[in-house]
């Protein structure tokens, strides 16, 4: 595990799935360029997500820039990845929370295909509302009762890392892991994952502004903003390391 960028990431995908492995309780942040801009520029949120067992890497550019930066190689592990990864073990009864009621029939559908154990899970669709407003308690117990090891939960960057937050202190067991978009990518009722090639080439910021202009354009705005005083900030402290070193 590597603090980068103000973020505790976890990059080696075994170690990930070790640690939810040996984990009673506790949640996953998956870190896109939204959950690193918001961070680095509210003090609280960045507590949220460092208050995790650790995130993992759903930006393509970040270990761009620590190979620029460190030289060293991580890969992305982005959140419909390890979604995909966990419902095709086989090996979890899972919670599906978040998004609406249309997505989650179509979600549990589609990954009945995968794991035809998910049919007989529970798909909960929760009310839109601030994010102190829930009934932790009772979504707790529900879970509790469920005997659900892995609880997914969907509601969208910085809400679903908040909400997990809230929740972590009724819980008695589950690993929550926040996956945004992925619901909606495996449901076959809404948007996809853009083409392979454009993930290759780091363009899925492209493909989402396309699919949704207004809001996505007013993140990439806050991104392009932070990221430059990010970069040269990470590189500031590795240069006083190296020179901390060689002294």
């Amino acid at each position: 595990m590597k603090t980068y960028f103000n973020i505790r990431y976890e990059f080696d995908k075994q170690a990930v799935h070790r640690a939810i492995d040996a984990t009673m309780k506790g949640y996953i942040c998956v870190a896109d360029g939204v959950v690193l801009n918001t961070a680095n520029r509210n003090a609280d949120y960045l507590q949220v997500v460092n208050g995790s067992m650790f995130s993992i890497c759903d930006s393509s550019w970040v270990p761009v820039y620590l190979k620029r930066i460190y030289g060293v190689q991580y890969e992305q592990y982005c959140g419909s990845e390890i979604f995909k990864d966990i419902v095709q073990s086989r090996k979890y009864r899972m919670f599906f929370m978040g998004t609406d009621q249309a997505t989650l029939n179509g979600l549990r559908t589609e990954l009945a295909k995968m794991n035809p154990a998910v049919k007989d899970m529970q798909f909960v669709e929760l009310p839109f509302l601030n994010v102190n407003e829930f009934d932790y308690p009772a979504i707790a117990q529900m879970i509790e009762d469920d005997g659900a090891k892995i609880v997914w939960v969907a509601l969208g960057a910085p809400k679903q890392e908040r909400f997990m937050s809230l929740l972590l202190p009724h819980l008695k067991r589950g690993v929550m892991i926040g996956v945004g978009a992925a619901f909606k990518f495996y449901s076959g009722t809404s948007e996809n994952r853009c083409p392979e090639w454009m993930q290759r080439h780091h363009l899925e910021f492209v493909y989402r502004i396309l699919q949704d202009p207004k809001k996505q354009l007013k993140r990439c705005f806050w991104i392009v903003w932070t990221l430059p005083g990010l970069y040269f900030e990470e590189k500031r402290k590795f240069n006083k390391s190296r020179k901390q070193i060689r002294t």
